[in-house]
């Protein structure tokens, strides 16, 4: 009885960053505060496919990733495979990430998911001007990367709490 309850608990303690990328996906909440203030914007969508992808990459797998992406292209009325793939980029850049790197601070995540981010607004650049005739402003991209960087070690710590009150082990 208490290995089935362990393992429900440990299922569900898994999902959770699962269950809020879909979240964030679906609601099309993009947490996006212009009507509050006019150029803070960041994708929360990116620092959690980073980071779960950094820290343990069987929680958040590419399909999850690819998947949450179609939903999210759907949802706000991109091509379909724009998202997912910049999506991809992000996790292909983790994922690169942790199998070069011995040891992992927030200083080499922060420096490496700048990387990432640059990778992943390149591809869906590219995708955009190439593919569709929709209008995409650099300033409105360039604020939505910076205050995505900005934000990185609060949520990097806000994760690790999560990991620590949880009991996740951790696989640096």
């Amino acid at each position: 009885m208490s290995s089935t309850f362990q393992y429900i608990r440990k299922k569900t303690v898994n999902s959770v960053p699962i269950i809020l990328l879909y979240f964030l996906s679906i609601s099309e909440i993009d947490t996006h505060f212009s009507n509050m203030f006019e150029i803070l914007s960041f994708n929360l969508q990116l620092i959690i496919i980073y980071y779960w992808m950094l820290k343990d990459q069987s929680i958040l797998s590419n399909g999850h990733v690819f998947f949450a992406g179609i939903i999210n292209d759907v949802v706000s009325g991109l091509p379909l495979g724009v998202s997912a793939l910049s999506y991809l980029t992000v996790s292909f850049v983790a994922m690169y990430v942790k199998n070069v790197t011995v040891n992992i601070t927030l200083f080499t995540d922060w420096f490496t998911f700048l990387i990432a981010v640059f990778f992943s607004n390149l591809i869906f650049l590219i995708l955009i001007y190439n593919f569709t005739e929709l209008s995409v402003t650099y300033t409105e991209i360039f604020y939505n990367s910076f205050f995505t960087l900005l934000f990185y070690p609060l949520f990097w710590l806000i994760f690790n709490i999560y990991r620590s009150i949880t009991g996740m082990k951790t696989y640096d």
